[in-house]
C-alpha cells in the first residue's frame, strides 16, 4: 500500500520559513488551506471573460513578449497556453533536486493561492496531488535569467501536468504521463492565461535561495561551536566577548554571537589556566573579531530571510487580476530582483564565515601561532604531515567561495528582442549557494578537526562541558590523528557531522536553543 506523506496546510500570503523549511527538509504533502478557494474562482472566472472578450488583455488574448500585439482568437485559447508551455521547456544542465522540486511546486502554489492568477481551481487541485504522491517533475537547474519568471524551469515543472517531459515517481524517473497515471492522477488542459500563471513567477530562483539561507543559518550555527572550540584550542581570551562589549555597538548578531561563544566556553579549566600570567596582549582578529565578523554575517542572512519570506509568499506572474479594482494588470513582479539581493547577501555570509574559520584553521596548525601546540596538530612532526594539508584544502575551498560571492545581482543582458531589457539573474545567483555551502561545510569540518585536536592537546586540562560533548560526538566518527593515514574520508565524517547538525545536537537542549537564536 502507497504510503501517504505527512501534509502541511498553507494559508496564502502567511507561510512562514520555517514551513518552508519543514517543507524541504521533511518531504512533505503541501495543500492550500480551504480559505484561499473563493478568491481563486472569482479570479479564474475573471480571466475567462478576458478571454471572450475583444479588449487585448496579454498573455489572455494575446501573444508572449514581443508577441503581445498579436491577437488570438477564443478558439485557440488552449492551443496557445499549451504551445507556451512546450516552447518554453528549453532547461538544460543537471536536473535539480527532488526535495527542491517540491519546494518549487510549494512556492507556485502560494503564489496561485493568492487569487490574483487567475487559474482553476482544477490547477491547484493537481499541483497538490502531485505533491502528495510524490510526482516531481524533472527539471533542468539553467535557463532562467530570473526575470520574466524562471521560465524555462517552470515550463518543465508545467509540462508533466500536461502529461509530457519526464517526472519521477517512487524512484523511478518515467514519461510525465505515465508518472501521473501511476499515481493515480491525469494531467490537465490549460485554459485562459494558466500556462503563463504556472511558468511566470519567482519560484525557482526563491526555492534556490531558500535552500541556500537554510544550510547557511546552519552553517552559522555549527560556525559558532568551531570557533569557540578554536578559541579554547588556542587558549584565546574570552575577555573580547563580553557583553558590554557587544551591547556598545549594538549589532544583534554580534550580540547573539559573542553570548553564545560565551556560553559554550563557560566552565573551561583551558580558559582558567592563562586568565593570568599570559604574556599575550591581544589575539589575532580570527579569534577576537569573531562576534563582529559571524554576527554580521548572521545579520546579513536575517535580512535576506526576511525578503524571502515575504517573496515566499507573493503573486509573481503576469498579469495579475485586481478583483477589488475589478482590473486585470499587466505588471513586473516576476522580475526577481529582490531575491537576486538576497541571494548575493547570502554568498556573502558565507564566503564570510568561511574565510574566519580559514584563517582559525591556520592559527591552530601553526607552531609559532598556536601558543605550544604541535606543529600541524600532529605528536610527531616531521614523520608526520598531520593536519597540514586538511589546512590547504580548507584554503582552497575559502578562496573558491570569495570567487564563487561576487555578486550575480549586477550583470543582466537583454532577452527577447530587447523586451526584456532588464534581467535579475537570480536563479544562478542563488544556485550556487548550495556549492559555496558544501565548501563551507567542510571547511568547519575541518575546523572541528583541528580544534579537537589542539584541546585534547591540552590535557590533562579541559575543556567546557558543551565542547567536551562536541568533541565526544566528533570522536564517535572521526578517530584522534595520532599517526598519519588516509585523511580523505576523516575530512568527510567530520563535514557529515556539521552538514547534518550532529554536532550542534551534541549540545545541551538550552544552550542549543541560544546557539539557534
Amino acid at each position: 500500500m502507497e504510503a501517504k506523506l505527512s501534509e502541511l496546510v498553507l494559508i496564502p500570503g502567511q507561510c512562514t520559513l520555517a514551513d518552508l523549511e519543514q517543507i524541504w527538509r521533511e518531504g512533505l504533502a503541501v495543500r492550500l488551506d480551504d480559505s484561499a478557494r473563493p478568491a481563486i474562482i472569482e479570479a479564474a472566472a475573471r480571466i475567462a471573460a478576458a478571454a471572450q472578450g475583444e479588449a487585448p488583455v496579454y498573455g489572455v488574448n494575446t501573444g508572449f513578449g514581443k508577441l503581445a500585439s498579436i491577437k488570438i482568437r477564443p478558439e485557440d485559447t488552449a492551443t496557445l497556453q499549451r504551445n507556451l508551455i512546450l516552447s518554453h521547456c528549453c532547461g538544460v544542465g543537471e536536473p535539480i533536486e527532488p526535495e527542491t522540486v517540491r519546494l518549487i511546486m510549494a512556492l507556485k502554489l502560494l503564489s496561485l493561492g493568492r487569487g490574483a492568477s487567475g487559474v482553476r481551481p482544477e490547477v491547484v487541485a493537481l499541483l497538490e496531488g502531485m505533491l502528495a504522491k510524490g510526482v516531481m517533475p524533472v527539471i533542468p537547474a539553467q535557463g532562467s535569467v530570473g526575470a520574466s519568471g524562471d521560465l524555462a524551469p517552470l515550463a518543465h515543472m508545467a509540462a508533466v501536468m500536461l502529461g509530457e517531459s519526464r517526472a519521477l515517481f517512487q524512484g523511478q524517473e518515467m514519461a510525465g504521463a505515465a508518472a501521473l497515471a501511476a499515481a493515480g492522477l491525469a494531467p490537465i488542459s490549460l485554459t485562459a492565461k494558466e500556462g503563463l500563471a504556472l511558468i511566470n513567477g519567482t519560484q525557482v530562483s526563491t526555492a534556490f535561495a531558500l535552500t541556500g539561507l537554510f544550510d547557511a543559518f546552519r552553517l552559522a550555527r555549527n560556525a559558532l561551536v568551531t570557533s569557540a572550540l578554536a578559541t579554547d584550542a588556542i587558549m584565546g581570551s574570552t575577555a573580547p566577548f563580553l557583553d558590554e562589549v557587544h551591547q556598545l555597538r549594538g549589532h544583534r548578531g554580534q550580540i547573539v554571537a559573542a553570548r553564545a561563544i560565551r556560553r559554550l566556553m563557560e566552565g573551561s579549566a583551558i580558559r582558567e589556566s592563562h586568565l593570568e600570567g599570559d604574556l599575550r596582549v591581544q589575539d589575532p582578529y580570527c579569534i577576537r573579531c569573531q562576534p563582529q565578523v559571524t554576527g554580521a554575517c548572521i545579520d546579513l542572512l536575517t535580512q535576506a530571510a526576511h525578503t524571502l519570506e515575504i517573496e515566499a509568499n507573493a503573486a509573481t506572474d503576469n498579469p495579475l487580476v485586481l478583483i477589488d479594482a475589478n482590473l486585470i494588470v499587466s505588471g513586473g513582479n516576476f522580475h526577481a530582483e529582490p531575491v537576486a539581493f538576497a541571494a548575493d547577501q547570502i554568498a556573502l555570509a558565507i564566503a564570510e564565515i568561511g574565510a574566519i574559520g580559514q584563517r582559525r584553521i591556520a592559527l591552530m596548525v601553526d607552531p609559532t601561532m598556536n601558543y605550544d601546540l604541535p606543529a600541524f596538530l600532529t605528536p610527531a612532526p616531521g614523520l608526520n604531515s598531520g593536519l597540514m594539508i586538511a589546512e590547504v584544502t580548507s584554503a582552497a575551498l575559502m578562496s573558491e567561495n570569495k570567487h564563487l560571492a561576487n555578486p550575480c545581482s549586477t550583470d543582466s543582458t537583454p532577452t527577447s528582442a530587447n523586451q526584456e531589457d532588464h534581467v535579475s539573474m537570480a536563479a544562478h545567483g542563488a544556485r550556487r549557494l548550495k556549492r559555496m555551502n558544501a565548501n563551507l561545510t567542510h571547511i568547519l569540518g575541518i575546523e572541528a578537526l583541528c580544534a579537537s585536536a589542539g584541546v585534547e592537546f591540552r590535557a590533562p586540562l579541559k575543556t567546557s562541558a558543551p565542547l567536551a560533548a562536541v568533541i565526544e560526538r566528533l570522536r564517535q566518527s572521526v578517530p584522534p590523528l595520532d599517526q598519519d593515514r588516509f585523511l580523505a574520508p576523516d575530512l568527510e565524517q567530520a563535514a557529515e557531522l556539521v552538514r547534518s547538525g550532529a554536532l550542534l545536537d551534541a549540545l545541551p537542549e538550552a544552550l542549543l536553543e541560544e546557539v539557534r537564536s
